[in-house]
C-alpha cells in the first residue's frame, strides 16, 4: 500500500490497533520493570491510559478534532509516570496537528518533534535512556529523510525502527537498566503503539486478548442498576445534585454574553460548592454539586451548548457508589487528598483526617482524573495531596496543572508509610496552615519504608539477588533482603535500617490475604531481634505487599 495522507478515521483505526498490540505485550513489557515488584506496572498503566482517550474520543472524519478528543481523555485518564509521559506524548502530537483534516507524513513528522519536546517540558527531571530518549531519537535521526514521494507507511517503518535502535541502547544511558539486563520498558511499549498503528496501514490487525483493559477499548461496562428506593417522596433531600458536562462556547446571535471565565466561575458560586473550571480553548469543564441544576444550564446555554452532560443525585446511593468516597462537610482551611491501595488503608487514612481517600482497590494507580474528581469534593483555603506511591506522584502534578487551582499542593509521599506520618505529624487545630503543611513534610521526609513481598522476576542489585518467588524485602525501593522465609527476609531487611537498634517503635501494616497469625509471628520474632522495638500492628488490605513497616526517624 501506498498512503500518502490519513484522517481521523484511520488515525482511530490505527491507534486501535497499537492499542491491540500493546494488551497482547502487556505482560512482557510489565516484567521489563526495574523492580521485581507488580506495584501498578508500565505495560498496565500506558494501555489504561490510551486506553481511556480511545474511550473519550467519538469517531470524526477530521484528525485534529479526533486527536483533541484522544488527548484530553489521555490526560486524564493518565496512570502512572510512563502515562503520564505517553499523554503529554499525544497532547503534543494534537497540539502540532489541531488545524489538520488530513495528515501527511512531513506534518506526523513535526507533530512528533513537538510530542517529544512537549512531554520532555512536562518533567522536572529528564532521564536519558527511557520513552524519552526514545521519541526523541527516533525522529530526529530520519527527519531529514523524507521526500514528497515518501509514504505514510515507508515514514512509519523509518520512525519504528529508529525507535526500535534506540531502545536497545537504553541501557547504556540508564545504569539501572543496564544492572537488571533490561530494556527501559515504558519506550517499549511506546514502539509497541506505533508498532501496532504501522501494521494497520499494511491490513495487519491485532485482536486483544480478553482482559479488563482489552475491554476498555469498547467500552465501560454498564453500570449497575440504581435502587429506586433510596429516594421516595419522604426523602429529606439534603445532599443535591452532581453536575459534571463539558460546554462547547458557540457564536451567534443566541448566545446573548461574552464569555469571562472569572465571570462565569462567580455566577457558578452562586448555585452551588465543590466547583471545579477548567478551560481549554473554547471548551469549559465543570464539576459543581448543586440544589439548582436549572439555574446552572441556564447560565451555560448563554454562552454555548452542552456536548457532555451528567446529572446525578447524590441523595439516591451512597457517596461511595457515586463518588468513591464521602463529601466532607463545609469550607475548611486544610484539607488533605490521599491515595491509597486497600481498604484498611482507606479506613486508616480517614480516621487520620484525610477528607477524600481514592481507594485504588484494582488498577493500583490513581489517575489524573481520580485526582481531578477528588479535587471537586472539597472546599478549603488550602489543599495538600498525598499521592503515597512513587508512581503516582506525575498524575497528581498534572491533575494539578490541568484543574489550574492555585491552592494546591502535591507533598511526593512515595509510599502509604510516608503518609501516614505526614498525617501523624499534622497539628490538625492549628490555624497556621503553612506551619501544618512543612510538620506533614518534616513527617514525610523523616519516614523509611521497608515492604515484604515475593519476588515477580529473578534480580540482583547492590550485591543481594533474588529469585522469582522468593521473598524479598525494600528498603525505600531499594533490594536489602531475600530469603525463602518471609520472616527471616523481614528480619534481615530490617537490620538493613540505620541506626535500627535505637528505634523505638514502628507501625506494620499487613496486607490483603494475609493471615491474622503471621502478625503473632512476626511480633514475638521482633521481640527477639530488636527488644527495644515496640510494634504497632494495623489492617492495611494493600494487595501487593505482605507486610509495609513505616519508621519514622
Amino acid at each position: 500500500m501506498s498512503t500518502m495522507k490519513i484522517n481521523g478515521q484511520h488515525l482511530e483505526q490505527m491507534l486501535k490497533n497499537g492499542l491491540n498490540n500493546l494488551l497482547n505485550h502487556r505482560e512482557e513489557v510489565n516484567k521489563l520493570n526495574v523492580f521485581p515488584v507488580a506495584d501498578g506496572d508500565t505495560g498496565t498503566n500506558m494501555s489504561l491510559t490510551l486506553a481511556h482517550g480511545l474511550n473519550s474520543a467519538p469517531s470524526r472524519v477530521e484528525a485534529g478534532p479526533y486527536l483533541k478528543y484522544v488527548s484530553d481523555g489521555m490526560l486524564l485518564g493518565a496512570r502512572g509516570n510512563s502515562g503520564v509521559i505517553l499523554s503529554q506524548l499525544f497532547k503534543g502530537l494534537y497540539v502540532e496537528l489541531a488545524r489538520c483534516g488530513w495528515v501527511s507524513p512531513a506534518q506526523l513528522r513535526n507533530a512528533l518533534i513537538r510530542a517529544y519536546k512537549t512531554a520532555y517540558a512536562s518533567v522536572v527531571h529528564p532521564v536519558e535512556g527511557t520513552i524519552l530518549t526514545v521519541a526523541r531519537e527516533g525522529i530526529e535521526h530520519i527527519r531529514l529523510q523524507l521526500t514528497r514521494q515518501t509514504t505514510m507507511e515507508e515514514f512509519l517503518s523509518m520512525y519504528t525502527a529508529e525507535m526500535r535502535k534506540s531502545l536497545s541502547f537504553t541501557p547504556e544511558l540508564l545504569p539501572v537498566l543496564k544492572e537488571s539486563g533490561v530494556i527501559d520498558s515504558g519506550a517499549y511499549g511506546y514502539v509497541l503503539i506505533f508498532e501496532g498503528m504501522l501494521d494497520r496501514l499494511y491490513g495487519k490487525e491485532h485482536k486483544a486478548e480478553k482482559t479488563e483493559e482489552a475491554a476498555a477499548v469498547v467500552g465501560p461496562a454498564s453500570p449497575s442498576p440504581i435502587d429506586l428506593d433510596l429516594f421516595n417522596e419522604n426523602t429529606v433531600f439534603e445532599e443535591g445534585y452532581c453536575m459534571e458536562f463539558i460546554l462547547q462556547l458557540m457564536r451567534g446571535e443566541d448566545y446573548t454574553r461574552r464569555f469571562v471565565l472569572r465571570e462565569y466561575i462567580d455566577d457558578l458560586k452562586l448555585f452551588g460548592t465543590s466547583l471545579v473550571v477548567v478551560q481549554d480553548g473554547r471548551r469549559i469543564k465543570v464539576h459543581i454539586h448543586t440544589f439548582k441544576p436549572a439555574k446552572v444550564i441556564t447560565l451555560s446555554q448563554e454562552f454555548g451548548e452542552f456536548l457532555t452532560f451528567k446529572l446525578e443525585n447524590m441523595q439516591l446511593q451512597h457517596n461511595e457508589v457515586l463518588q468513591g468516597a464521602a463529601e466532607p462537610a463545609g469550607h475548611k482551611e486544610l484539607s488533605v487528598i490521599a491515595a491509597v491501595n486497600g481498604d484498611g488503608m482507606e479506613k486508616i487514612f480517614r480516621d487520620l483526617g484525610c477528607d477524600v481517600v481514592i481507594n485504588c482497590t484494582e488498577a493500583l494507580n490513581a489517575s489524573t482524573q481520580d485526582f481531578i474528581r477528588a479535587l471537586g469534593k472539597v472546599s478549603a483555603d488550602k489543599i495538600v495531596i498525598l499521592p503515597n506511591n512513587k508512581n503516582v506522584v506525575m498524575a497528581a502534578d498534572q491533575a494539578v496543572r490541568l484543574s489550574e487551582l492555585k491552592n494546591v499542593e502535591v507533598l511526593p509521599t512515595k509510599s502509604p508509610a510516608e503518609g501516614y506520618f505526614a498525617l501523624a505529624m499534622d497539628i490538625q487545630d492549628s490555624h497556621d496552615i503553612a506551619l501544618r503543611i512543612n510538620q506533614m513534610r518534616n513527617g514525610m521526609k523523616s519516614t523509611v519504608t521497608l515492604t515484604e513481598s515475593a519476588a515477580t522476576k529473578d534480580y540482583e542489585s547492590g550485591g543481594i539477588s533474588c529469585k522469582a518467588g522468593e521473598e524479598i524485602v525494600l528498603l525505600n525501593g531499594k533490594l536489602v533482603a531475600a530469603s525463602t522465609d518471609w520472616c527471616d527476609c523481614i528480619i534481615n531487611g530490617l537490620k538493613a535500617v540505620p541506626d535500627i537498634d535505637d528505634v523505638e517503635s514502628c507501625v506494620i501494616f499487613r496486607g490483603d490475604n494475609t493471615p491474622d497469625e503471621y502478625e503473632a509471628i512476626l511480633e514475638e520474632r521482633l521481640a527477639e531481634a530488636f527488644p527495644m522495638l515496640e510494634a504497632t500492628f494495623v489492617y492495611g488490605g494493600q494487595s501487593v505487599y505482605r507486610f509495609m513497616i513505616g519508621i519514622s526517624e
